[in-house]
């Protein structure tokens, strides 16, 4: 019986372990892979570069054989009378003679097959299927630098989370001793208690930020997962530091870097839209043409007075046709005309805001190596502020505790101190974002889908 038991018990542990969920570890490039491979926003990215694919067959295929074939059967319940004169069978002439015609059983099938010789909209149609492609493959690629964008921007948002954590629990630790320190003397006699109560505020206001910081680190992880693509219960592990990760980004020749800015997304897909709209406006053209299709079927017919449609000695006649048609499209009453003058000018839009877009990029480049060249010198004087800040606090921790300095200035020193931390965690995480920005602008190649 306690076999029985122990069994039980190491097969509900084995399921409940089967159920748990998978614990996740990432570096960076990592996190970024798996992102770009489940991320709810590239899957579906993905899943129209696929309906682009089939809806280019299906244009081509619009110009292809086309078979279809039917199928009929008729039980006539009761045949229509007709009513003929009588003296054609011998009977009286002004006089008719009611008569039914054919048989209570009747098949047909006949098999069809149409061919489209010419059409101008099919051939106009054919050069839109690259396009067609074209702007959901660049659409995937614009996806696929967001995603990129957000992984990292999650990721360093994390690591900063961390950071700040640890930062302010050493922050309170360093404090509570100082404060414990403090009140001791106090109570010997030895210090006002205004120095007692100034460090109790700052301990406060310390365990308050890191209370903050917990829920904001929480949040933190829960956005992360969410832009991967994994539920925000299942915990995650980043291999990466922050102080590491920003040295990687801290990359001086990116800013000499230049691409044509036919290269770049956002241009790429502006020229798509004009490239749509002159396809537009020789579909419109094309409508003028005439067009030329043939086709030829085949098809038998059988009667019967019974179902005997199965029998070896049933009787089947054939029918066969062939044909084309020709269409000439003649006068519209400006219609046609008026359609075509408003897709050029649509495409006359479109390029204008190609120019636009080009011109936009070129700034946004501009900008976003400005903003990364200041990133990188923000986080040189912020390291050397923080290194300044600690020297300082330092001195004015020594300083009170021999008498020299006042409670006031010991807090000031701590607060340009907690200041400064703050400030070096974000010039890391500025860094990171601002070369990513930049990369998104610049380095457009990995991420392209055209070979």
């Amino acid at each position: 019986m306690k076999f029985r038991y122990l069994l039980i018990l190491l097969i509900s542990l084995s399921s409940i372990a089967q159920e748990t969920p998978e614990d996740y570890s990432f570096s960076l490039e990592e996190a970024i892979q798996f992102g770009l491979e489940n991320n709810y926003s590239s899957i579906n990215a993905q899943k129209d570069v696929e309906i682009a694919l089939k809806q280019k067959w299906e244009i081509i295929a619009q110009g292809l054989p086309q078979v279809s074939a039917t199928g009929d059967y008729q039980n006539n319940l009761k045949l229509p009378v007709q009513l003929l004169p009588a003296e054609i069978a011998g009977g009286e002439r002004g006089e008719f003679i009611p008569v039914t015609f054919g048989t209570k059983h009747n098949v047909n099938a006949t098999a069809t097959w149409n061919q489209l010789i010419f059409d101008g909209s099919y051939i106009v149609g054919i050069q839109s299927a690259k396009t067609l492609l074209q702007i959901s493959e660049n659409a995937k690629t614009k996806t696929d630098l967001e995603i990129k964008k957000a992984v990292i921007n999650a990721y360093g948002n994390v690591l900063l989370a961390e950071e700040n954590v640890a930062i302010l629990q050493k922050n309170v630790e360093n404090v509570q001793k100082n404060y414990d320190e403090t009140n001791e003397i106090y109570k010997n006699g030895l210090a006002e208690q205004e120095d007692v109560e100034q460090l109790e505020i700052t301990l406060l206001n310390l365990k308050n930020n890191l209370s903050r910081s917990k829920r904001m680190r929480d949040i933190a992880y829960e956005m992360f997962n969410l832009t991967l693509g994994i539920p925000v219960e299942i915990p995650v592990n980043l291999t990466e530091e922050l102080d590491t990760l920003a040295m990687q980004y801290f990359d001086l020749e990116l800013l000499q870097e230049e691409i044509p800015v036919e290269e770049n997304i956002d241009y790429r897909i502006a020229a798509n839209t004009a490239d749509s709209r002159e396809i537009e406006v020789k579909l419109e053209k094309s409508k003028a043409l005439p067009s030329l299709s043939g086709f030829l079927n085949y098809g038998v017919q059988g009667f019967s007075q019974e179902f005997t449609f199965f029998d070896e000695d049933q009787e089947y006649f054939g029918q066969s046709i062939l044909g084309v048609s020709l269409n000439i499209p003649i006068f519209s009453s400006g219609m046609r005309n008026s359609r075509t003058q408003q897709k050029q000018i649509a495409y006359e839009q479109a390029m204008v805001e190609l120019e636009q877009t080009e011109n936009e990029v070129k700034r946004q480049i501009n900008s976003a190596k400005s903003d990364y060249e200041f990133s990188l010198e923000n986080y040189q004087a912020q390291k050397k502020n923080l290194e300044l800040a600690e020297r300082i606090e330092n001195k004015n921790q020594i300083k009170f505790f021999e008498g020299i300095a006042s409670s006031f200035e010991l807090s000031e020193a701590q607060r340009q101190l907690y200041q400064a931390q703050q400030d070096f965690l974000q010039s890391m995480l500025d860094v990171i974002t601002a070369k990513v920005e930049l990369e998104n602008l610049l380095d457009t190649r990995k991420y392209n889908n055209e070979d």
